[in-house]
């Protein structure tokens, strides 16, 4: 099968959709079939040469909505080289260029919206919805209605999808998500990360990695820690080992807002900012930890979320982290509210987890990664929805 991506940006730090793209991809790759990506970056950007896929870049483009003239022309040259256009993400000229070219064509389109259509950004950002709700009928509802199939990563993001506008049709199937977990030398990496920040050995950390965000509830991590400091005053011991780990890039101003924010609390010399991290690094970050925290407001996937479990990590995460169904039945973390006294909450529930328990919950994590986010099962799940939907093979 000869498959194009088209994305926003295949930029990493993008976040998870282009990562899920490149891992999907060499699974893909060494199943015969062919992937390229399709993309709005200016061609010059000095991190394109190093992409691992065939990739055609139409930029520069123009404004955040990612307007470039090079899209409708390339597309309508070439489209005939594939059997299926994957958008990727919603919202932008990615999507809209791809329906203009493929709504009158023989090659078909499926969507992938990355919870792109969660009610939440209705609620959190009223304004914002507002202008969507002047673009969508005539944008992306119809690009999710002439879509051979709008592709969903969990049942609850299909579920949620409905919710945020009444003009709604599209034929929807879920596709089962996953990621290609740890890799590399546990050990080496871990003592990686430790000497790159030493004030982190022999502490308890509690880790957040991924991109700092508003919508990822940081402030109310920093919030739960600050309790949870105060909750153990009766074991100092144990208090002096408590050490935060915030992972990960973000806005000036918002990651300013969050120091801020530690300063006021009187935790700041008990958080480790690392920035973004990658490779080992990462990787020894969650070999490193105790646990993984994100009370996140809107997670589609999460799959930093996933990376944890793959290490053997337990997940202290919010049901607003759309897989957060997975992690409770394999009991491989804990689940709470994604407000002040859920991340408060969760915090407590850890923090009086007998040793045991938690070792048993290492183990869990293990096995539901396995079951349930393994890239390998996520490829054929892929490849499995486009031949139901009469794609060849």
């Amino acid at each position: 099968m000869r498959i194009l991506h088209a994305i926003h940006s295949a930029n990493i730090r993008g976040g998870g959709p282009i990562e899920g793209i490149k891992q999907l991809s060499q699974h893909n790759l060494a199943a015969g079939h062919s992937v390229e990506v399709l993309c709005l970056d200016d061609p010059a950007e000095p991190w394109m040469k190093d992409f691992p896929l065939p990739i055609h870049a139409m930029g520069p483009s123009y404004t955040s909505y990612g307007y470039t003239p090079r899209l409708v022309p390339w597309l309508r040259a070439n489209h005939h080289k594939y059997d299926v256009v994957i958008i990727n993400g919603i919202w932008q000229y990615n999507s809209f260029g791809v329906w203009r070219v493929l709504r009158d064509s023989a090659t078909p389109y499926c969507v992938f919206t990355h919870g792109m259509l969660d009610p939440w950004f209705k609620h959190y950002y009223p304004f914002k919805h507002l202008k969507k709700w002047l673009y969508w009928p005539w944008g992306e509802y119809r690009v999710l209605r002439d879509a051979l199939a709008v592709l969903f990563t969990t049942e609850e993001e299909r579920r949620l999808a409905r919710r945020s506008f009444w003009l709604y049709h599209c034929d929807e199937i879920v596709v089962s998500y996953g990621i290609a977990g740890a890799t590399g030398d546990a050990a080496a990496q871990r003592a990686l990360f430790f000497e790159k920040f030493p004030e982190t050995r022999d502490k308890e950390i509690l880790l957040f990695l991924g991109r700092l965000h508003e919508k990822k509830g940081c402030d109310l991590l920093l919030i739960s820690f600050a309790e949870a400091l105060r909750h153990t005053e009766r074991d100092p011991a144990r208090r002096e080992r408590l050490h935060l780990v915030m992972g990960g890039g973000g806005s000036e101003e918002y990651v300013a807002a969050l120091k801020a924010q530690a300063q006021k609390l009187g935790i700041a010399d008990r958080v480790t900012w690392t920035g973004m991290v990658t490779g080992d690094l990462k990787w020894g970050a969650f070999r490193a930890a105790d646990a993984f925290f994100l009370v996140s407001h809107q997670e589609n996937f999460g799959i930093a979320v996933a990376e944890a479990l793959s290490c053997g990590l337990p997940v202290l995460i919010s049901n607003r982290v759309n897989i957060w169904r997975e992690v409770k039945l394999h009991n491989a973390g804990l689940i709470e509210d994604d407000n002040e006294g859920g991340a408060v909450r969760i915090m407590e529930r850890w923090l009086e987890l007998p040793p045991e328990k938690r070792t048993e919950m290492r183990e869990n994590a293990l096995r539901c990664f396995d079951r349930c986010f393994n890239v390998d099962y996520f490829a054929g799940s892929f490849i499995k929805a486009l031949r139901m939907l009469g794609l060849p093979k």
